[in-house]
């Protein structure tokens, strides 16, 4: 067969992906040759991820694929970079059939032309598993201007995009612990990179992550590069519809689960006040909530106040890995 053997895999099924990018060179040489635009710095975010620990070993080959680029480009989003290209090195299982293969090409196919991209380059082997998949993005943003996690002053409101809780959700109903919805199993199966807003908070955001273990854990992550406190008002932390039914029917678990529970991909930010007007106006021009949700303080550390104005217990804040 034409595609068979792993030189054939990367000729008929990899090298299509690199959509004829110069820097790809047909991906028949050992690395790519990228030139950024004028004036611009290049941002390479890598991030892997592992069957069984970032998303279920019984999902559909094309569905991981999905998953490991678009979280992947989330940590572009969250830097205010544009994407340029990514780099893929597949760890296979021993066993895996080619038709498994071709659908994991297929689904990032799906991704890459969903978000305008190219695979650049990488690599493949085999082993005794599980799947692992390596990914490095390449973007670009204009010299100066990337967004980071330093940078959130005392007296700085805090924001989010979107809604919290909505992946720990829809990973519940994958591992069927929860009854079926097809939006909640979408968003942690297809997360959404907020690249548009990444772009839009260029010199509006003084600090900025997305939100892959989890809100708290992940606002502990500003807090301790700045040198600051984020103080989280859990009342004002953005629910979906879906969300507030699961709130009702399991008042135990509380909005703290919600808060720690990681996957939402959602943009975590930190901006001046007087940018407030600025950030309400570009929710809309752009289709997308942004929520106001705390304040940054001097301190240490992250807090989630309830009604009372008491800190509530969090726990860990989300996932780590050990």
């Amino acid at each position: 067969m034409a595609g068979s053997g792993e030189f054939g895999f990367i000729r008929t099924r990899l090298a299509p992906l690199a959509r004829g990018h110069p820097a790809a060179l047909d991906l028949t040489d050992d690395a790519a040759v990228l030139t950024p635009a004028p004036g611009c710095q290049i941002v390479v975010a890598s991030d892997m991820l592992v069957a069984g620990v970032h998303f279920l070993e019984a999902d559909p080959p094309e569905i991981a694929a999905e998953r490991a680029l678009r979280s992947n480009l989330s940590d572009l989003a969250a830097m205010g970079a544009e994407p340029l290209g990514y780099l893929s090195s597949i760890a296979w299982p021993r066993g895996v059939t080619q038709a498994w293969r071709d659908r994991f090409v297929d689904g990032l196919a799906s991704a890459q032309d969903r978000f305008g991209l190219a695979l650049l380059g990488g690599d493949t082997t085999s082993g005794p598993g599980p799947l692992t998949i390596s990914l490095t993005l390449l973007g670009q943003v204009p010299a100066g201007a990337a967004l980071l996690r330093r940078g959130a002053r005392a007296g700085e409101d805090v924001w989010v995009s979107g809604t919290i809780g909505d992946a720990m959700l829809g990973l519940a109903i994958a591992r069927g612990e929860l009854a079926a919805d097809p939006v909640l199993l979408e968003r942690y199966r297809r997360p959404e990179p907020r690249l548009e807003l990444g772009v839009a908070l260029r010199g509006l955001a003084s600090a900025c992550l997305d939100v892959s273990d989890g809100l708290i854990a992940d606002g502990g992550h500003i807090a301790a590069v700045s040198g600051v406190r984020l103080e989280l008002q859990a009342s004002e932390i953005p629910l979906s519809p879906q969300a507030r039914r699961w709130l009702q029917e399991y008042p135990g678990a509380g909005i703290t689960a919600l808060a720690t529970g990681g996957d939402d991909y959602e943009l975590l930010f930190c901006a001046p006040q007087d940018c407030r007007a600025a950030i309400e106006a570009l929710g809309p021009r752009i289709g997308l909530v942004l929520t106001r949700i705390g304040a940054v303080t001097k301190g240490q550390g992250i807090a989630l106040l309830g009604a009372d104005g008491e800190v509530m217990e969090t726990g860990a804040g989300g996932f780590t890995h050990f």
